[in-house]
C-alpha cells in the first residue's frame, strides 16, 4: 500500500521538475531572440 504515496511523490516531482526544465527552456529562448533583434 506504500508504493501507492511513492509513486504520487514521483509524478509530482516529475511535474515540478519538468515545469522549471520548460521555464529555463523558453527563459533561453526568449534572450536569444532579443539578442538577434
Amino acid at each position: 500500500m506504500r508504493d501507492d504515496s511513492n509513486l504520487t511523490l514521483y509524478i509530482v516531482a516529475g511535474i515540478i521538475l519538468a515545469h522549471f526544465l520548460i521555464g529555463f527552456i523558453y527563459l533561453i529562448y526568449k534572450m536569444n531572440k532579443k539578442n538577434d533583434d
